[in-house]
């Protein structure tokens, strides 16, 4: 018989360790990210956001948490999530393919000096690779959240990108990391704008 309160034990065990084991390889990643995003807003730059499934969710999380607030009060910040467009997404599946939902937005949103933030537990989803290709076409700095052995993307990232990926395989411990790392973010461009527009 299961012992279903020692399973949902291990649920936890295993989340908090990878995030214990995480730390020292992602700290210095998010601190780079983070001044990436705050050099964009500075700029007047916007940051595009975007996933699949539970990457989905994250990328619409990120974005809701810049234009509105986190945990301070600050001034809303601009970012898209490409997930949330329902007839854009349909409309480019069915004309041209799933694999170009979010490039053809990038190709439409994007312009020389935003960022997108990219997010593949696996780094294989070939709507993301494609994404990562429309954003370079558009000058853009790309900021990917991944796990596994970061898949595809590693190869496709160039001088001024940034990979953030998570040491694990299991795709639940990986979005769950993914989250801590988008919280983090979050922390520090709230904690930069409040520093420096009380200031």
């Amino acid at each position: 018989m299961v012992d279903i309160q020692a399973r949902i034990a291990k649920h936890f065990f295993d989340s908090a360790q990878l995030k214990l084991t995480a730390v020292d390889v992602l700290a210095p990643k998010i601190e780079q990210a983070s001044q990436l995003l705050l050099t964009g807003f500075q700029s007047n730059h916007k940051v595009l956001s975007c996933g699949n499934g539970g990457s989905a969710a994250d990328s619409q999380h990120f974005s809701s948490e810049l234009v509105n607030r986190f945990e301070q009060e600050r001034r809303g910040l601009p970012a898209l999530a490409l997930t949330t467009d329902s007839s854009a997404l349909t409309s480019i599946a069915n004309d041209y393919s799933y694999e170009d939902i979010f490039a053809r937005q990038i190709e439409a949103l994007g312009v020389s000096g935003d960022i997108l933030l990219a997010i593949s537990t696996t780094g294989n989803s070939p709507n993301i690779i494609n994404g990562i290709k429309a954003a370079h076409g558009k000058n853009m700095t790309i900021v990917a959240l991944t796990g596994c052995d970061g898949g595809k993307i590693p190869n496709l990232l160039k001088k001024m990108d940034l990979e953030l990926r998570v040491p694990a395989y299991n795709t639940a411990r990986i979005q769950e990391v993914h989250l801590l790392i988008i919280h983090c973010l979050c922390d520090l461009i709230d904690h930069y704008f409040c520093s420096h527009d009380n200031s």
